[in-house]
């Protein structure tokens, strides 16, 4: 197929953005009455510590993405009830990553307010995370061979990212190479694995399974560059967390990467080794809100971005490609 030129988005009347969800709506609501009944446990307090994290906000950007990939390459009705548990499993995984990472960073803030590791603590917390796992593969499991090892894959590339990214703390040589590394693993596989996954249930062609992983594989980068944007200039009642999370916890985020190649201030402060607090903490993160450094991490952003609209023209016109298309605009244009 010719590339075609890339979609535009035009909004000619001022007001709210459209909002991409609106199109497959049904199959969303379908979607969250499925996940509540999903985190119910015979043990209260698992059940608890999953609808104190689950109920308690998220944007269900994967199950909405999943569910317009798979309209927007011809998914039917009939088969649409295997694109909401594809969607419903990512979101299991995603929301146990969360609570394991918690964990891990020891976090206490999630989304504007205590985090499930702060309020249950380290054991019931972690339990609970895998508890959401096995839900998740009770869903993928009635599935074909080819998609659950797709889903695994997925996981196991967030484990090695998750550990990738705990050997690069605090350490001033990480490259833009090795963020790529980590935030392909640790972010934008399940993105890759929804796209994939959502296209081959729809029946799409070998070329359209593809084009579709690989735009899912953008969405998430271009997700997680902005996230990283986002923790270094807040504000904390809009992003749910302290600012300079990352930062903090010696995380190599994106601006910290870029920073740590051209700023020697910046890269003494990482390459001891140690945590920032107190002044230097205040010192970096000035270093790190240069209004051209921030450019330049959303730069890098958008080059995903236009990726990912590349391979919408691989779909025919419709309104879920539409949607798909304001999906992906809205991973460069958020500020929260």
């Amino acid at each position: 197929m010719k590339k075609a030129k890339a979609i535009e988005l035009v909004r000619a009347h001022p007001g709210p953005p459209p909002n991409p969800a609106r199109v497959v709506e049904r199959d969303l609501a379908a979607a969250e009455v499925k996940l509540k009944r999903l985190l119910d446990s015979n043990e209260s307090l698992i059940s608890e510590i999953c609808h104190y994290l689950v109920d308690g906000g998220g944007k269900r950007l994967r199950p909405t993405f999943v569910l317009l990939v798979y309209r927007a390459c011809g998914g039917s009705d009939e088969k649409v009830e295997d694109a909401i548990d594809a969607g419903i499993a990512l979101e299991l995984i995603h929301s146990a990553t969360l609570l394991h990472d918690d964990i891990i960073d020891g976090g206490k803030l999630r989304r504007g307010k205590a985090s499930a590791f702060a309020r249950y603590g380290f054991a019931p917390t972690l339990i609970a995370g895998d508890y959401l796992f096995c839900r998740a593969f009770e869903l993928c499991g009635r599935f074909e061979e080819h998609l659950v090892r797709t889903a695994a894959q997925a996981c196991i590339e967030l484990t090695e990212g998750e550990v990738m990214e705990g050997r690069l703390r605090h350490s001033a040589a990480a490259s833009l190479r090795d963020y790529r590394a980590v935030i392909t693993r640790k972010t934008a596989s399940l993105f890759h694995a929804g796209g994939k996954v959502a296209a081959d249930l729809a029946g799409a062609s070998r070329y359209t399974i593809d084009a579709m992983a690989k735009l899912g594989l953008a969405i998430g980068l271009a997700f997680q560059m902005v996230d990283d944007v986002l923790d270094i200039v807040g504000p904390e009642d809009k992003i749910g967390k302290p600012v300079g999370s990352d930062l903090r916890e010696g995380i190599p985020s994106l601006p910290v990467v870029l920073a740590s190649a051209r700023n020697a201030e910046l890269k003494g402060m990482f390459q001891n080794g140690k945590g920032l607090s107190g002044a230097a903490f205040d010192r970096a993160l000035e270093i790190l809100r240069d209004p051209a450094l921030i450019a330049e991490a959303r730069s890098l952003a958008a080059q995903e971005i236009r990726v990912a609209r590349e391979m919408l023209n691989e779909l025919r016109p419709s309104p879920y490609r539409d949607s798909l298309a304001i999906l992906i605009d809205e991973q460069i244009d958020r500020e929260v």
